[in-house]
C-alpha cells in the first residue's frame, strides 16, 4: 500500500521529488526513484512497508527486463509463486511485489485475471519500450493520468499530478460533479481540468509519444458468474467458506493488524471471523489481530460503543475508544480536506481520526468491513425491487414487506409514519405492475436479464454508483493516516459468487444480509449479527453545528471569502446553514444537506487553493 508516480520523459529531481512527497502520507518508510536510461521516463514510490520490510521489497522493483511501481497488494501471491517456481522461476525478496513481475513476464496482461488483491501499478518493459498500466477489478485502489504537451504523467492522487498541469482550473463540468458526488467516480471526470481517471477493472499500454490512453477493459463480473448450491442451507456453507478464506488471505502480513470496529453487522463479522481462522501451516497469517479500534460520538445519534463492546467481550480481547472531539476536528478541518481532495456528502474527521488512533498504536493494516452492503443487500431504498421478481408470489411479498418495515431504519430513527400496512400494500401492488408491464426492460437490459431486478439494483450500486465513492473515501481516510485497509467483501471469489446468488438469499424471514448473518451466526454474538437497525458512519454535523462548531460555521458563511466563491450560492447557503443552527425542527438530514452545501466552498478554500500555489514547471 503505497503512493506511486510516473511521467514520460525523464523528468528532474526538482520537478519529480516535491510531486512524489506530496503523497508522503501514502508511504513514510522510504521512497525511490527511478530514470530510464534513454531518459524516456521517471518512475517513483513512496513505500508503506507491509510484506517484506526489508530493502528488497523496496520500489520501483527490477525483474529480468521490467521495471515496476505498484501500489496495493495481492494476497494469493504466495499461491501463485508456488506455480511460478514450479516453472523455474526464482525470486529474491518475500514480497508480492516481485510475484507481479514474474506473472506478468510469464502471462502478460492475463496475469491480471490470477491476481485476487487490489492495485493500481505500472510495469516497465525495457524490450518493448512501453508501459502497462493495470488497475483492479473494482478501483480498490487509485489512479489518476493526465496528459501536458509532450508530458505524460500518472499518481495515486490528483495532488501528486498538479505541478504536471498547464495551469490549476475547476473542471468545466464541476457544476454537474457537485450536483451528483455519487456519480462521477466511475467515469474519467476530475474535479480539476486537465486529470481523468483511469477506470477500474482496465488495462492501457503507452509508448513514448503516445497522444492519447486508451484503457481496455479486462474484468466484467457478468462474465463470471457461476452456478450456485441448490439449497440455501449449501448457499449459506459456501458463502462461510468463501469469506473465512477472504479473511485468512487478508491476514498475511509482516507487521500488525486490526479492525475498525464500529459495532455493525460487517465490521463485526470481520474481526469475529479472524478470531476464528485456522491459521494451519500458513506462516504470513498474523497472529497479532486482537486489535479493535472503535469510534465513539457519546451522546450522539451515530454512536454505536454498546454494540462494539458487546463484540470485544464476546471475543475476550480489549478495544481502544477514540471519542471524536469535534472542537479539535475544526484545527484538522482544512488539512484533512487536502488530504481527501474530492467531495463527499459528510466530513472526513471521524474517518480520518479513527485511521490515525489505529497508527498511533502500532497497527498499520486494517481488515475492514466494506462492501457488504452494495453485495448483499444492506440498504432499505430498494428491497422492493424484489417484488418484481416475484410479482405472483404473495407470501414473498409479505417477507419482502415485513423486511423493509424492520430493516428500514437510519440513524436509530424509525419507518416513516406514512408506511402504514395498506401504504405498503399499495407500493407492493405498484411494484408487481411494474415488473409485468416492463417488458421492454427484460428483452433489451443484459443486467436484468442476467441477474433479475433486485440483483440489478445491487449491481449499479456496486460498480457504478456507492461503492466506487466508498472505496475512493476510504483509499483517503486511511492512507491519510498510513494505514492500509484491507477488505474481505471485496475478494472477487466472493462478489461473483453473490451475484450468482438468488435475491432470497440475500432478503430473507426479514432480514437484510440474510446469508452473511446466517453463515456468520455461531461466530458473532446474536444481538450484534441480527440486528435491524443501521446506523452507518458519518459525522454528525447537525449536532456539531449547533455545538462547538456554531461560532467557526457561522463566522464563515460571514466571511469575504465565502461572499465571492464562484462554486456556491452564498446566499442561498448562509439561509441554509443557518436555518439549521437555529431552527428547533432540523434533523440529522439537514445537517448533511448543510455539509453538501458547504462542502464546494470548503474544497475550494482546503484544496483549489492550495493546489493553485502548486509550482508549475
Amino acid at each position: 500500500m503505497c503512493g506511486i508516480l510516473g511521467a514520460f520523459p525523464r523528468q528532474d529531481d526538482h520537478v519529480f521529488l516535491p510531486a512524489l512527497n506530496s503523497m508522503y502520507h501514502r508511504g513514510p518508510d522510504g521512497f525511490g526513484v527511478w530514470h530510464e536510461d534513454n531518459n524516456l521516463l521517471t518512475l517513483g514510490h513512496r513505500r508503506l512497508s507491509i510484506l517484506d520490510l526489508s530493502e528488497n521489497g523496496k520500489q520501483p522493483m527490477h525483474y529480468q527486463n521490467f521495471t515496476i511501481t505498484f501500489n496495493g497488494e495481492v494476497f494469493n501471491f504466495m499461491e501463485i509463486r508456488e506455480e511460478l517456481e514450479a516453472k523455474g522461476f526464482t525470486f529474491q525478496s518475500e514480497s508480492d511485489t516481485e510475484v507481479i513481475l514474474a506473472a506478468y513476464q510469464e502471462w502478460g496482461a492475463d496475469c491480471q485475471l490470477k491476481f485476487n488483491g487490489m492495485w493500481a501499478f505500472a510495469i516497465w518493459d525495457h524490450n518493448r519500450k512501453e508501459l502497462f498500466l493495470s488497475r483492479d477489478r473494482f478501483g480498490i485502489k487509485p489512479l489518476y493520468y493526465a496528459f501536458n504537451g509532450e508530458t505524460f504523467a500518472f499518481a495515486s492522487e490528483m495532488k501528486a499530478l498538479y505541478s504536471f498541469l498547464p495551469q490549476i482550473r475547476v473542471s468545466r463540468d464541476f457544476n454537474s460533479l457537485r450536483d451528483n458526488m455519487f456519480d462521477y467516480e466511475t467515469t474519467d471526470k476530475c474535479l480539476l481540468e486537465g486529470l481523468s481517471r483511469f477506470p477500474a477493472g482496465h488495462f492501457a499500454t503507452f509508448r513514448p509519444g503516445d497522444k492519447t490512453l486508451e484503457p481496455k477493459q479486462w474484468w466484467n463480473t457478468l462474465d463470471h458468474l457461476e452456478e450456485v448450491p441448490e439449497t440455501y442451507e449449501e448457499q449459506v456453507e459456501k458463502f462461510r467458506e468463501l469469506f473465512l478464506d477472504a479473511i485468512k488471505l487478508r491476514m498475511r502480513s509482516d507487521v500488525r493488524i486490526g479492525t475498525a470496529l464500529s459495532g455493525g453487522v460487517d465490521s463485526s463479522a470481520v474481526i469475529c471471523a479472524m478470531a476464528n481462522i485456522n491459521k494451519g501451516t500458513d506462516n504470513r497469517v498474523s497472529d497479532d489481530w486482537q486489535n479493535a479500534f472503535c469510534a465513539i460520538f457519546p451522546g450522539m445519534s451515530l454512536d454505536e460503543t454498546q454494540f462494539a463492546e458487546q463484540v470485544v467481550k464476546h471475543l475476550g480481547i480489549s478495544a481502544v475508544y477514540k471519542e471524536i472531539d469535534p472542537a479539535k476536528g475544526i484545527d484538522k478541518l482544512m488539512e484533512y480536506l487536502w488530504l481527501f481532495e474530492e467531495l463527499y456528502i459528510t466530513s472526513p474527521i471521524p474517518m480520518i481520526e479513527i485511521y490515525k488512533e489505529i497508527k498511533a498504536n502500532g497497527v498499520t493494516v486494517s481488515i475492514d468491513g466494506h462492501g457488504a452492503d452494495e453485495l448483499i443487500g444492506g440498504y432499505g431504498g430498494n428491497i422492493f425491487d424484489a417484488v418484481k421478481d416475484n410479482p405472483f408470489s404473495f407470501g414473498k411479498i409479505s417477507d419482502i414487506m415485513n423486511t423493509f418495515t424492520h430493516g428500514f431504519v437510519m440513524d436509530g430513527t424509525k419507518p416513516p409514519a406514512s408506511l402504514t400496512r395498506r401504504a405498503m400494500k399499495q407500493v407492493l401492488v405498484r411494484y408487481r405492475d411494474l415488473a409485468l408491464t416492463d417488458k421492454k426492460l427484460i428483452k433489451e437490459d443484459p443486467i436484468h436479464g442476467q441477474l433479475g431486478y433486485f440483483n440489478q439494483y445491487l449491481y449499479q450500486e456496486f460498480h457504478h454508483k456507492v461503492l466506487p465513492t466508498l472505496l475512493r473515501n476510504y483509499d483517503r481516510y486511511s492512507m491519510a493516516a498510513s494505514v492500509e485497509i484491507r477488505m474481505p467483501f471485496m475478494d472477487y471469489r466472493l462478489v461473483k459468487y453473490c451475484f450468482s446468488l438468488p435475491w432470497n438469499s440475500k432478503l430473507r424471514d426479514g432480514y437484510t444480509k440474510h446469508i452473511l448473518r446466517q453463515s456468520m451466526d455461531k461466530y458473532v454474538p446474536k444481538e450484534v449479527i441480527w440486528r435491524r437497525n443501521k446506523i452507518g458512519f458519518n459525522t454528525p454535523f447537525m449536532e456539531w453545528m449547533r455545538g462547538p462548531w456554531k461560532e467557526f460555521i457561522l463566522d464563515m458563511v460571514s466571511s469575504q471569502s465565502f461572499q465571492e466563491s464562484n462554486l456556491i450560492n452564498p446566499g442561498k447557503v448562509k439561509r441554509q446553514v443557518e436555518g439549521v443552527i437555529h431552527g428547533n425542527t432540523a434533523t440529522w438530514k439537514d445537517g448533511q444537506e448543510a455539509w453538501v452545501s458547504l462542502a464546494p466552498y470548503l474544497w475550494e478554500e482546503a484544496v483549489l487553493s492550495k493546489a493553485g500555489k502548486t509550482p508549475v514547471f
